[in-house]
């Protein structure tokens, strides 16, 4: 759209860091509209600057073409959403894809849950993993490393990249939905639906604030008050923000290691499961801790 109200003739190589800089303070001044152009919201600058690192892409992508160009930093133009959820308010949302209110009878309610049941699973797998919305969507089978009680949040043949997506170790209490698992899951490709409708519900704030990554902000958030700065690696390395080695894996119990995370996560859930009995399933609510053992299906 620049380009073409700008200067349609313009090539790649002309376009430089001046010109970036007046694409953006363009873009700046255009609002995030709907397909009928209805105004949605301000453009943020995170949101030009996603703009700015494609288009150096796809100059990069072009044969003898190189970008005069360099996006900035995410860190440097983004606003994070500041609000958590408490324990509380997860079990809450646990509590609206177990017992829905509404419904004539107690059938229509039971058939309102089980079409909650794709929100429920991706609460189960966020809480106990910590992992991205995108990243609990596409656990598959193989990825579930039972003897270890490890979740690979990793996909079979994707190449670990810098956005890593790091080997955890998973609660007692979810361990065993993982053991039953079938091929996927959750069988669809996205919640955004459900989680609105949630969302809503529960009076939340508004999907910048409260979207479904809130479930892996909101644990690290409460983690990291239980187990304190000293031990915040641990959160770091569940979270995939810095490199775990696979073989350390086998020793998670020890506190060197995620032991302190597996144990507030369990806690965590522990209380869930007290405020929203069923949350993951009642006979594994107080059960004893997991024991790990050596070796494993990834080796």
């Amino acid at each position: 759209d620049y380009v073409a109200e700008t200067d349609a003739t313009v090539v790649c190589a002309a376009i430089n860091e001046p010109w970036i800089d007046k694409f953006r303070a363009w873009a700046l001044k255009r609002p995030v509209t709907s397909s009928k152009g209805e105004y949605l919201r301000e453009r943020s600058l995170a949101h030009v600057e996603g703009s700015v690192m494609q288009f150096a892409a796809a100059i990069n992508a072009t044969p003898g073409q190189k970008a005069k160009f360099k996006a900035r930093q995410q860190v440097d133009v983004a606003r994070s959403p500041t609000y958590r959820a408490d324990v509380k308010t997860i079990a809450a949302m646990f509590d609206y894809c177990l017992r829905p209110e509404g419904g004539r009878s107690d059938r229509e309610r039971a058939m309102i849950a089980t079409m909650r049941m794709n929100l429920l699973r991706y609460l189960q797998l966020a809480v106990a993993s910590w992992a991205r919305p995108e990243t609990v969507l596409a656990v598959k089978r193989n990825q579930w490393h039972a003897d270890a009680r490890v979740l690979d949040l990793n996909p079979a043949r994707r190449l670990r990249t810098n956005k890593r997506q790091p080997m955890v170790p998973i609660a007692h209490q979810c361990a065993p939905l993982l053991d039953e698992m079938d091929d996927l899951w959750i069988p669809i490709s996205s919640v955004r639906n459900a989680w609105d409708k949630m969302r809503i519900h529960l009076s939340l704030p508004d999907d910048r604030q409260a979207g479904p990554k809130l479930i892996r902000r909101s644990m690290a958030t409460l983690v990291r008050r239980r187990i304190g700065e000293a031990n915040w690696r641990q959160g770091e390395i569940m979270l995939g923000h810095v490199a775990f080695a696979t073989s350390d894996i086998y020793a998670i119990p020890d506190p060197a290691n995620l032991g302190l995370v597996l144990r507030a996560t369990e806690e965590i859930i522990r209380e869930i499961e007290a405020l929203a009995p069923g949350a993951y399933r009642t006979v594994t609510a107080d059960a004893a801790p997991l024991k790990l053992v050596s070796g494993g299906k990834n080796g």
